[in-house]
């Protein structure tokens, strides 16, 4: 009689055993990093690389896909007056853990191009910014990678490579206080900040 139940005891343990390995959620990949050659901007894929046909070297003048776009010296600031200002309306606002410039941002980049054309003695540093969510390492990274794809964007479309500067502040400088989505949606950002000569 005893041992009757135990069939049925372990049938119960299997079917629950079961049902809490198949509700664990899946663990999310990191970003991947960002690299520094192809059109920054993604349908599906999360890296933010298009691959296509380049072209000939005498229709692109800039770097052609597969060559890095070199970082530039280094900015020394008490040159320039900057303005963060200026292109406050143009913040390009990123996806949950992406590094990939949206089709719907790039009209912003594409301003910031166009005043740049219009005054070549200028120059822009983005600032790459996070959410709260994830390490503070991570969070450093992350921005980096998201202030590359804007510049690699900006290069791409014919701004030199040392006129436009990166830095991270990762998760430090929020835009929004909050601890909800419509805080973080804010705070995934890259900023545009001019720099004038003095």
């Amino acid at each position: 009689m005893k041992y009757t139940n135990i069939p049925k005891l372990l049938v119960a343990v299997l079917i629950l055993s079961f049902g809490v390995v198949g509700c664990q959620p899946k663990p999310k990949s990191p970003t991947p990093i960002v690299g520094r050659t192809g059109n920054p901007i993604g349908t599906g894929e999360p890296s933010g690389i298009e691959r296509g046909t380049p072209l000939a070297p005498d229709q692109n003048p800039r770097p052609v896909i597969g060559e890095q776009i070199p970082l530039g010296k280094r900015l020394n600031v008490e040159d320039y007056t900057p303005d963060p200002g200026r292109f406050a309306a143009n913040t390009v606002y990123f996806d949950f853990d992406r590094a990939t410039v949206k089709p719907g941002e790039t009209g912003k980049i594409d301003e910031v191009v166009r005043y740049l054309q219009a005054n070549p003695n200028q120059a822009v540093q983005i600032e790459g910014h996070c959410d709260e969510r994830g390490t503070e390492q991570y969070n450093l990274s992350l921005g980096d990678r998201r202030a590359l794809a804007v510049r690699e964007y900006m290069v791409t479309a014919g701004i030199q490579a040392e006129r436009v500067f990166t830095i991270s502040y990762g998760e430090a400088r929020p835009a929004v206080p909050g601890h909800n989505e419509a805080a973080w949606s804010k705070n995934r950002r890259g900023v545009f900040v001019l720099l004038t000569p003095k």
